[in-house]
């Protein structure tokens, strides 16, 4: 019998999360700045004025962090959800309907997924600028192949089971017997594929902040916050680690939890 308490370690996951959403959520409130303002000279240290010090063109490093992860975490979550919406929907309809349509929809899925997933965004992301719904779309079409894959995957084993058949000879659809029979019996590695998910996307979206193809100045955000104060580290300046420790804190914290709930859920 398993304890329904969660462990120290996920308690303290679920704590750095709620921490960092909370902050984000209370951004306008709690940053003593705007994310555009400047405020002071160029990497300042800690002071009563600026509680993170200053980033490389004089603007407040913790207003910039909230308001940076108000933008991150808010693409990412759109993003993760059109990538979990389109996959496990062209997943399940593939798995249901099988034959050649499951053969043509897995080998589209297998050409998109046969090129690195950073060059096809590069790609895209050159032609089209690095507007946010361009940011989202790319990333989310990108993201969705590889959800297809788990939710087509788990789906089919689902769909071959006595009640799935009973569904079909009693007259219903293909709608009723995804969304009806089939999707319930999934929801739980589809949960936990859309943690992990959101996961890769935060980390893929502050991947192209880095390199410059992410959400665009002068809004703020973790990747590029990272990359504008990288040379601050040569000063022995922290500029560029509070960003890369919100990052790392962030998916951590929620890999942790979304182990635990399916774990948990599984009766380990």
């Amino acid at each position: 019998m398993t304890s329904g308490r969660p462990p120290a370690l996920t308690l303290g996951a679920v704590a750095a999360v709620s921490l960092i959403v909370l902050a984000v959520l209370m951004a306008p409130w709690i940053a003593p700045y705007a994310e555009q303002d400047f405020t002071g000279g160029v990497w300042e240290p800690i002071s009563a004025a600026h509680w993170l010090g200053t980033d490389n063109l004089g603007r407040d490093l913790f207003a910039r962090l909230v308001y940076g992860g108000r933008n991150t975490i808010g693409v990412a979550i759109v993003t993760t959800a059109v990538a979990v919406f389109l996959g496990g929907a062209l997943g399940l309809t593939a798995a249901n309907a099988g034959g050649w349509i499951d053969n043509v929809m897995s080998r589209c899925i297998d050409v998109l997924l046969s090129v690195p997933v950073l060059i096809s965004a590069l790609m895209v992301l050159s032609v089209l600028g690095s507007s946010v719904p361009v940011l989202m779309g790319t990333i989310g079409v990108l993201e969705a192949a590889r959800v297809y894959v788990v939710a087509r995957s788990v789906a089919r084993n689902v769909a071959v089971q006595d009640f799935v058949a009973v569904a079909r000879l009693r007259g219903e659809g293909p709608i009723w017997v995804v969304f009806r029979e089939i999707l319930p019996n999934v929801l739980p590695p589809l949960m936990a594929e859309t943690g992990l998910r959101f996961c890769f996307i935060l980390l893929f979206i502050a991947s192209l902040g880095f390199l410059g193809l992410g959400i665009q100045p002068p809004a703020a955000d973790w990747g590029s916050m990272v990359r504008e104060n990288a040379q601050a580290i040569y000063f022995a300046r922290y500029a560029p680690l509070y960003p890369a420790a919100a990052i790392a804190m962030l998916t951590l914290g929620i890999n942790l939890s979304v182990d635990w709930l399916l774990g948990h859920s599984n009766g380990r």
